[in-house]
């Protein structure tokens, strides 16, 4: 069973709003594109891979850089459809939450299902709530999230 985590913090409390909120899928490869593009790199994101241990502090903008365009360069490699989907956001414009579901374990990510999977990764301008993944997290995804910071 996942779980999200309940806390007292207010800013935990405005995480599990976001993460529960209604969210905006980007569909097309073309719009994702043109999402990248408008996101502020300096907005002070927290980069969260499910199944770690939740980041404490944010990224610096080289680092959410570099993950933007890992992050974009997996999805295409390892999401074989021609369209997105996999990518959702609060606000399209000006995001505050991201949820990047891994084309490797979608289950149903438009949460239709009774128990939607977990996102694979999470950009968000709270800090977030550790977020409990039903499945450990694969060696080649903890490798993967390891490497993208470690010329850091």
């Amino acid at each position: 069973m996942q779980s999200v985590a309940t806390s007292i913090d207010p800013a935990l409390d405005e995480f599990n709003r976001l993460m529960n909120g209604r969210l905006f899928s980007l569909l097309s490869w073309d719009q994702l594109t043109e999402f990248w593009g408008t996101i502020n790199r300096d907005a002070g994101w927290y980069l969260y891979a499910v199944g770690e241990a939740p980041p404490s502090l944010v990224a610096a903008s080289d680092q959410v850089e570099r993950f933007i365009a890992e992050m974009d360069m997996l999805l295409r490699r390892d999401h074989h459809e021609s369209y997105c989907g996999i990518v959702y956001a609060d606000n399209l414009d000006s995001p505050s939450l991201i949820k990047i579901y891994d084309p490797n374990n979608l289950g149903v990510s438009c949460g239709s299902s009774k128990h939607p999977p977990l996102p694979g990764w999470i950009m968000s301008r709270v800090i977030p709530a550790e977020l409990q993944q039903e499945h450990v997290l694969p060696a080649n995804r903890k490798r993967w999230w390891q490497n993208l910071f470690s010329q850091d």
